[in-house]
């Protein structure tokens, strides 16, 4: 920290509507705990004033905000110049898969050859719905050796619909998509109200590679501002996150329970979006692993005109912070760099 920075009145903290860390921490009381002593609030983004950027959960444009969230935003707030840092990757697998009309008969990555494929299209800053679809899409047909060039992609305008995936679902009641890409427990739920069935199960897939996606990795990123200024903030946020995934290794139940609350879904879709042992996978992390599976997600997206400039991962990425943060927990739970 320099001499003349000034602790902020407010740290804000923003993560997506899934199994995260930070999700834990903040249901704990962990977050808000922590800088108490300091005169520093702790805010939640999503539970902001209307009148607070909360469109900062993509553009990251306030210095002051810790995000553990989608990679597809965050690469491409990255690639359009604004200063954040990676400090922590999680892979935690949330069910994704490749759903067909009831029927049809379709079963298998090879069996998409030839199918109309839906990619919904929304009138967004970056569109991670389209993002995610062309990704899931991508995964299912490497893994039976093909390409998005042995089917057909299908817009499908996506504007004004109620739910997740209900433009790709209504378009595949309509006829006129054969296979929709849904991932989550949202997903689950929806998929079950639409009657539609399971043609490619990508969580079955031997090779993570092929389930490289928005959230997988999840990257957890902070503006260099407040690194800069405030190293000593970020290693104690990273800290509560490395305690709250701690504790979340031991409380499979409260963690189902929290993962209700901020996914939105109910048991039911938990349980199908989320397998035994999710409660295990919290903790972050930046193992070449991860970050090789992230520059193959950089890559696709920039392949696919989602990211204006490239994104050098390994630059992007800063370790000192959350090794600083696991010297401050001694928590023998993280787990090693080498993790996948």
């Amino acid at each position: 920290m320099t001499h003349a920075a000034v602790l902020p009145g407010t740290l804000w903290y923003t993560r997506c509507p899934v199994p995260t860390a930070t999700g834990i921490a903040a249901d704990r009381g962990w977050l808000t705990g922590e800088f108490a002593v300091d005169g520093i609030a702790v805010r939640s983004l999503q539970d902001a004033a209307p009148d607070t950027d909360r469109a900062a959960h993509y553009t990251h444009a306030l210095p002051g905000l810790f995000r553990e969230g989608g990679n597809v935003p965050a690469l491409w707030t990255r690639s359009r110049g604004e200063r954040t840092r990676l400090i922590g990757l999680t892979w935690i697998e949330e069910r994704q898969v490749v759903l067909v009309a009831p029927g049809s008969g379709i079963r298998g990555a090879e069996a998409l050859r030839g199918l109309r494929l839906a990619v919904p299209a929304h009138t967004i800053a970056i569109d991670f719905w389209r993002a995610m679809a062309l990704r899931g899409f991508e995964g299912a047909l490497a893994s039976a050796g093909l390409t998005p060039y042995d089917a057909t992609l299908v817009d499908v305008p996506a504007d004004g619909y109620p739910e997740q995936w209900s433009a790709e679902l209504a378009a595949l009641r309509r006829g006129d998509v054969d296979a929709v890409y849904v991932k989550g427990a949202l997903a689950v739920e929806a998929a079950r109200r639409a009657g539609a069935e399971i043609a490619v199960e990508l969580d079955e897939l031997p090779d993570r590679r092929f389930r490289v996606n928005n959230g997988t990795p999840r990257p957890i990123t902070v503006h260099q501002q407040l690194l800069d200024d405030h190293p000593d903030l970020v290693d104690r946020f990273l800290s509560v996150l490395l305690r709250a995934a701690d504790w979340a290794a031991g409380q499979p139940g409260e963690v189902a329970r929290i993962l209700g609350a901020e996914t939105g879904a109910g048991a039911d879709g938990v349980a199908g979006a989320y397998r035994p042992g999710t409660h295990l996978t919290l903790h972050p992390d930046l193992s070449t692993e991860r970050l090789a599976l992230l520059a193959q997600q950089e890559s696709a997206l920039r392949a696919h005109g989602f990211l204006p400039e490239p994104v050098d991962v390994t630059t992007w990425a800063d370790p000192e912070p959350l090794r600083r943060a696991a010297l401050l927990t001694g928590s023998p739970s993280a787990p090693p760099p080498s993790a996948p």
